[in-house]
């Protein structure tokens, strides 16, 4: 698929996503939520890929937040479809991807960008990054899961604070909160991406997928995440990757995971 918005880099089963609208700071207007869905799902189902990278092109802005222009009119039903479907097609998806997907925050992330952001499995900012959800100025609410995933991330008091009073908070108050896992230099952070993506490549890919299959169920109501993760770790007992991680480790060996 040919892409307008976003660009991809793949190596050594990394892949990189890049937001690429630089001049309206990398916004998220409907074509782009399209195009990373497609993006993510081709990825997800290239075996190749072990780890995804999702970052913003330029030096000033992960995802400044959604293209306000696309909705201004909006009624109260288009509202709620916009609402359910960029959940539906972005961030739900993205959270729940098998491929684990590494925020590499650079620069602003604000409304649908931090969502996005809270949206990847973990995320690492640069020092320049300030986040938050400043979507009460305009006379909204977050509307892709801000409400649901940053009390998740930060606390209940923290995220009510910073959804009531839309203020940013710099990288240094993100890694305090938790909301990120790492800040680095701005000229550094798609290396250390890079590293732990690495890392994460090294072990099983099958495994990792049940990982975050258990994890999210914890966090989901209709769900008992114990039952997901005994039916999730009885699962890996079915597969190629386990019987190759228990050999090496029993012939002392690296092992080589086949990914089935």
């Amino acid at each position: 698929m040919t892409y307008e918005n976003i660009y991809i880099e793949e190596e050594n089963a990394i892949a990189t996503i890049t937001i690429d609208r630089p001049k309206k700071l990398n916004a998220l207007n409907k074509q782009t939520i399209a195009e990373l869905h497609e993006a993510f799902k081709e990825l997800d189902e290239d075996k190749e890929t072990k780890v995804i990278i999702l970052t913003g092109s330029g030096e000033k802005a992960f995802v400044a937040g959604a293209d306000i222009s696309e909705f201004s009119d909006f009624d109260v039903e288009q509202g709620g479809q916009l609402a359910a479907k960029g959940q539906e097609l972005l961030f739900d998806f993205v959270e729940n991807l098998s491929t684990p997907v590494i925020a590499a925050v650079n620069g602003f992330a604000l409304g649908g960008g931090l969502e996005l952001a809270m949206s990847c499995h973990f995320r690492v900012a640069s020092d320049n990054a300030k986040m938050g959800l400043p979507e009460v100025t305009l006379g909204l609410i977050p509307g892709y899961g801000g409400t649901q995933r940053l009390p998740q991330l930060v606390g209940k008091g923290r995220a009510m604070e910073m959804i009531t009073t839309a203020a940013m908070v710099s990288a240094e108050q993100a890694q305090s909160y938790g909301l990120v896992n790492y800040v680095v230099a701005q000229e550094e952070l798609l290396a250390l991406c890079r590293k732990l993506a690495g890392k994460i490549a090294n072990n099983s890919s099958v495994a990792i997928g049940q990982a975050i299959k258990a994890v999210n169920a914890g966090y989901n109501n209709d769900l008992n995440g114990y039952a997901v993760e005994i039916a999730a770790f009885g699962n890996c007992f079915g597969t190629d990757d386990f019987i190759e991680g228990t050999s090496a480790f029993l012939e002392k060996r690296k092992a080589n995971f086949p990914g089935s």
